[in-house]
């Protein structure tokens, strides 16, 4: 069997969490990226925001949001560790483009708006999403369409976790059910 490494991606809300949880509770090898992975950078240059710039990305939605990077060395490293089989990085950046051909297949989670507005009105104001401001800019983000990988392979996240979870190990090469 060979190595293969997944990146499951989409706007807040649409389930990339769960699915990650998910995939773990079947034995699957999980990368959280947003808790793993990310800090705040320059999106051209990757460089760690200085701490005025941090402030400034706490205080403004749209700006933290365009500056939420994953480490791409630490993708790296993680993506050639051979210590698993299967490996599914869950999360969103807006570096992607920056290693997003090092996987073997990319899954976008989608969901409607109505779907998209409830989980949102659900999160608690400490977590992403949780705020007005928030839910104003994931709701864009979910008509442009604007962050999340194009040629990617869409999922129906609006159907059951198990459902949604069992499709995208179905499209996965390498993976015995």
């Amino acid at each position: 069997m060979g190595f293969r490494n997944y990146l499951i991606e989409g706007v807040s809300g649409s389930g990339k969490t769960s699915v990650a949880t998910e995939l773990q509770q079947r034995g699957y090898h999980v990368i959280h990226g947003d808790r793993e992975l990310a800090y705040r950078g320059d999106p051209k240059t990757g460089e760690p925001l200085d701490s005025f710039a941090h402030r400034q990305s706490i205080r403004d939605v749209a700006f933290g949001h365009e500056h939420h990077l994953w480490d791409v060395e630490k993708v790296k490293s993680l993506v050639v560790d051979r210590n698993h089989p299967i490996s599914f990085f869950c999360g969103g950046s807006r570096n992607f483009h920056q290693f997003i051909d090092l996987f073997d297949d990319i899954f976008v989670l989608e969901v409607d708006l109505d779907t998209l507005k409830k989980r949102l009105a659900g999160r608690p104001e400490d977590e992403f999403g949780g705020r007005p401001a928030e839910q104003e800019l994931i709701v864009r983000l979910h008509a442009t369409k604007e962050d999340v990988p194009k040629n990617a392979t869409a999922i129906d996240a609006t159907a059951p976790l198990g459902s949604v979870v069992d499709d995208i190990l179905s499209r996965c090469r390498g993976i015995d059910q």
